[in-house]
């Protein structure tokens, strides 16, 4: 009977081990999103160069608002991409398995080298307060009209968003 239950336990153990290659579907599904965004930024830059180039603009502030806006919505989504791209990578590297190009590559830089949760969950939220500054940046210039309430919330929106970039980089300042 002893040798029975340690058998099973054996067994459960494994599947329970097992269990964590389901994350291998958020994997596929983060490289895919980050695929995505990737062409969809691109195709955007692609209608900005063909608007430019055969003049299907009616004015020329007109083009560089456009241009402004089409640019940073790109780079918005390159952010994102790159979010899940750390995302996906990460997982992988920590609950599947370690990806050895990463550790012998020696051309490229090792931001995509993750040995822990922390570190992961610590580039992930550089990124993301990138992209909301990008996006804040976007809706900013889209503004038609502006009023000293407008203008105030911007101001304060700008702070804000600084002050979490500080608060994320006064870690390093320490040496820690």
């Amino acid at each position: 009977m002893k040798r029975l239950e340690i058998v099973i336990i054996r067994i459960l153990e494994r599947l329970l081990w097992e269990s964590r290659l389901i994350l291998i579907l958020a994997v596929i599904s983060s490289l895919i999103a980050a695929t995505f965004l990737v062409l969809l930024g691109t195709y955007d830059i692609l209608l900005l160069i063909k608007k430019t180039l055969f003049l299907e603009v009616s004015s020329i502030e007109y083009l560089q608002k456009e241009s402004i806006t089409k640019i940073i919505g790109a780079i918005d989504n390159y952010l994102i991409a790159t979010v899940l791209l750390i995302f996906g990578l990460g997982l992988y590297e920590l609950f599947i398995s370690k990806i050895q190009h990463i550790e012998e590559d020696t051309k490229s830089s090792k931001i995509l080298m993750i040995h822990s949760l922390d570190q992961l969950k610590d580039k992930i939220a550089k990124v993301i307060i990138m992209v909301l500054i990008v996006t804040f940046f976007k809706y900013s210039i889209s503004q038609e009209s502006w009023n000293m309430t407008n203008l105030l919330f911007l101001a304060i929106g700008i702070l804000l968003i600084a002050f979490s970039f500080y608060l994320v980089n006064i870690k390093k300042s320490d040496g820690s």
